[in-house]
């Protein structure tokens, strides 16, 4: 497994999931924004680490009374205590969020390991908790209070569907105010990069458009003149 450079979780916590979901175009991965999935608390730093992932699938009710959570084993309680510490846990909820991926006291205790972020395709119970916890959380919506109902954990750091990207264990996962995307493990140092390289542009054009500047020859930038004018401009801003 590839393993996620300082440098790199922080080049990746400077930039936008768009910017990042342009980069992944720009190599043919169309699906790796997570759908349907926002932050609880959309002022949160931006989420980066490794994917930890766990899988849910429909509930077969003699296989999942409330006694399972009685064992240590449980693949949801045994995810929780294993998610490494800078990792992102990232739970396979079928897209269904009528039943709760998970509540405040294990995403407490995920906060309380160093966990990076928590997202679910599904929802959380305790919702209006988590917000004011201080890790980044996103799912799709709040859950009705139970997550014994409808989901049932089998296993843990497989690979799974989230939102309908793909995340395999390892990839990268960053969440922002937009939402989450999953960058593959062995591409993440590369994209951080371009990722860079490509907001100091943006940033350059926004501010020349805010002046009033048109964006043709500018956006993208076509004529001479513009990549000129960003060369200097790099170099006042030290980007």
């Amino acid at each position: 497994m590839t393993k996620l450079s300082n440098t790199t979780r922080d080049k990746l916590k400077a930039v936008s999931t768009a910017t990042l979901c342009t980069a992944l175009f720009k190599r043919g991965l169309r699906n790796q924004m997570i759908q349907a999935v926002l932050p609880l608390d959309a002022n949160k730093p931006t989420m980066v680490g490794e994917a930890f992932t766990l899988r849910y699938i429909p509930a077969r009710e003699d296989l999942n009374p409330i006694t399972v959570f009685q064992d240590r084993s449980h693949p949801q309680r045994r995810g929780v205590e294993d998610c490494p510490p800078g990792a992102v846990f990232v739970i396979d909820s079928r897209k269904d969020a009528r039943a709760a991926s998970a509540g405040g006291i294990l995403v407490t205790r995920l906060m309380q390991r160093g966990v990076a972020g928590i997202v679910t395709d599904g929802g959380f119970r305790d919702a209006a908790e988590i917000a004011k916890l201080a890790i980044p959380s996103f799912h799709q919506r709040p859950s009705a209070p139970t997550n014994l109902t409808l989901h049932q954990a089998v296993e843990t750091n497989v690979p799974i569907g989230c939102g309908d990207a793909p995340v395999w264990p390892g990839d990268v996962i960053v969440g922002d105010s937009d939402g989450v995307v999953v960058i593959p493990a062995h591409m993440a140092d590369d994209i951080a990069a371009e990722a860079v390289e490509m907001t100091a542009f943006e940033d350059f054009v926004i501010e020349k458009v805010g002046e009033g500047r048109s964006i043709l020859g500018l956006y993208p930038p076509t004529d001479e003149k513009s990549k000129t004018d960003f060369a200097v401009w790099r170099k006042q801003h030290n980007r």
